[in-house]
């Protein structure tokens, strides 16, 4: 039903897929506690991190920018701004919300470095798509095979802890964790 891999050259062919819906960064206490609401009631999430690069042989930097999508809204949560505040812990720790993300288990090891919790009802579609004969392993090359697009990796080593994200940034950051959503959507379809 799906192909295994994907080449590179096979990747480039596809049409560019990107998240198009609202994005709201927060980056304070007051737009959690304005923004927080509009992920209640949510039961399926997309689930993904950032990171400032390091380029430096064994220095890993902290999380910068945890983020959360529902199918139209990206909230961008400013790790290295805010911390990792209760509310958002209790999502992330919701054995009812599913939260579907790649290469999961560091993203939550770190988080939970920052404010300890425990962590329920994560998919990692690393995982799950070997059930569909899947053996790629990138985002990249899972989008591509499941939903026949291709997303745009060109924002992955920016910096992530500038003062203010770029437009850029900020579509990259969400498709990322948008793209897991999409992806598990279109695999819990065919059951």
């Amino acid at each position: 039903m799906f192909a295994e891999n994907l080449s590179n050259e096979e990747i480039n062919d596809l049409a560019l897929y990107q998240f198009e819906g609202g994005i709201f960064v927060i980056d304070t206490f007051d737009k959690l506690d304005y923004f927080f609401s509009l992920l209640n009631g949510q039961k399926v999430l997309g689930f993904d991190t950032e990171t400032r690069p390091s380029f430096k042989k064994g220095k890993v930097n902290p999380v910068s920018l945890l983020q959360i999508t529902t199918s139209n809204e990206a909230f961008l949560f400013r790790i290295n701004k805010i911390g990792l505040p209760e509310e958002v812990k209790t999502i992330l720790a919701n054995p009812d919300i599913k939260k579907i993300g790649l290469a999961i288990k560091d993203d939550i090891k770190i988080l939970r470095e920052i404010n300890d919790f425990k962590p329920e009802g994560f998919i990692d579609l690393q995982d799950y798509v070997e059930a569909f004969g899947i053996k790629a392993k990138s985002l990249k090359k899972i989008t591509g095979i499941v939903l026949d697009k291709r997303i745009s990796k060109s924002q992955q080593v920016t910096n992530w802890e500038k003062e203010e994200l770029t437009e850029a940034q900020q579509i990259y950051a969400a498709t990322d964790a948008w793209a897991c959503l999409q992806v598990y959507r279109k695999l819990n379809k065919l059951f």
